[in-house]
């Protein structure tokens, strides 16, 4: 508060606004998108008017803490918005997800004075990227930072830029540092949009040249490497337990819940065939009467609809070990819930690679086809570092190794 009892920073636009109402919202709006996927990929990133559009419904907002006039609505909330924008347009759910998910880890991971300089103005888009690049300098009070970072999802629109770097440890040894910059300390690389697959997802490269980053907007850590406890900034400076949960489980929950809204929208599709089309060979009758069709999509609704209901209480699950002790947020139970997701995503390609896309028809997957679309943005999600890699195979290991208080290694 302010000398004179006023708070400096401003309330949401519609503080009376609901949970429920922002996703009656989302709704209306993803019916939009459906259309207009291909041009969404030729652009690379989603149109103009449909970012105002989010930013008027609150979108941006979900994570952000209300002391900062955000809406705090919280972690469940904020995927099922992300899930219904991934089954209307996939790059667009993708790079909404991306932009506006990290006002968690902001909110959870610096200081509250870092804090109130960078979320105050209520609309956070914050791209992070994990894999460290580029170089950062000692300078007087901070670091002068310079490289090029590449998946940079949802930087078109964004307000700031999550990164890591590597610096000298104390024993010689490189470690990383966690930096955010603001928009205008970047340049945007058109490096996007030739991709197999999320083509419209704004994931750019952006070069940055000698950014002064001061010391309070650096984070000494990886940010799969946070340990949750007391000492989280996020715990002592909100009231609200979800801005102190573990930043390694939320960032790997979310391909488990744009996987499976992805399928949705294939399974949508899908649906559409069997209304409109016939079989190909005799006897010939629409498809929604044939045996061998109503058995795929049943298949194909029923790994869905898992994906699906596996993802969301898995991000509820998130939920309730942020409402706990910090100790119970281990790092056994965080990568429990990672490996939840990693099976939302193996169930929803399942359904789309083994059920939808072979029976769909020729036709039905040329290029710029709803569900020839869904097939190429989930193939290339499997090529995501904390899919294809960490879930694929370290995070196995790691799980056991935690669970049986083994060395991890």
């Amino acid at each position: 508060m302010t000398a004179g009892g006023r708070d400096p920073f401003p309330a949401p636009p519609e503080p009376d606004l609901t949970a429920s109402e922002l996703l009656a919202r989302v709704d209306v709006l993803a019916a939009d998108l459906i259309g207009r996927q291909a041009e969404t990929e030729k652009r690379t990133y989603y149109a103009p008017d449909t970012h105002e559009a989010f930013a008027r419904a609150g979108m941006y907002r979900v994570l952000v803490p209300r002391r900062y006039g955000g809406y705090e609505f919280g972690a469940e909330t904020f995927m099922r918005v992300a899930m219904t924008v991934a089954r209307a347009c996939p790059s667009t759910g993708w790079m909404y997800m991306f932009g506006a998910a990290h006002a968690l880890a902001v909110a959870t991971l610096f200081d509250g004075p870092a804090q109130d300089e960078l979320l105050r103005d209520g609309d956070f888009i914050c791209p992070a990227t994990v894999m460290p690049s580029g170089t950062a300098r000692r300078a007087p009070g901070g670091w002068s930072v310079s490289g090029t970072w590449s998946y940079c999802s949802g930087v078109p629109y964004a307000t700031h830029f999550l990164g890591h770097t590597l610096v000298p440890g104390a024993g010689g040894e490189p470690e990383p540092l966690l930096f955010i910059l603001t928009r205008d300390q970047w340049i945007r690389l058109d490096d996007w949009g030739g991709q197999l697959g999320l083509r419209g997802s704004g994931s750019h490269s952006i070069v940055v040249e000698d950014a002064f980053v001061p010391d309070h907007f650096t984070v000494g850590t990886h940010l799969s490497q946070v340990t949750v406890s007391d000492a989280l900034p996020g715990r002592r400076w909100h009231s609200n337990p979800q801005y102190g949960g573990g930043a390694l489980s939320f960032m790997l929950l979310e391909l488990g819940v744009l996987a499976a809204g992805m399928a949705r929208g294939a399974l949508d599709a899908y649906e559409e065939l069997l209304l409109s089309r016939d079989t190909l060979y005799p006897p010939i009758h629409p498809r929604r009467e044939d045996a061998d069709y109503q058995f795929r999509y049943a298949e194909a609704t029923a790994l869905i609809d898992t994906a699906e209901a596996a993802a969301l209480d898995a991000v509820r699950q998130w939920s309730d070990l942020c409402a706990d002790d910090a100790a119970a947020f281990t790092r056994a139970r965080e990568l429990r819930l990672a490996l939840i997701s990693r099976e939302a995503v193996r169930l929803s390609w399942r359904a789309v690679e083994g059920q939808l896309f072979p029976t769909a028809g020729s036709s039905a997957v040329r290029e710029g086809a709803r569900v020839e679309r869904v097939w190429r943005d989930l193939s290339m999600l499997h090529s995501h570092a904390g899919l294809g890699v960490f879930l694929s195979h370290h995070a196995n290991r790691e799980f056991t190794q935690e669970h049986f208080g083994l060395p991890v290694h």
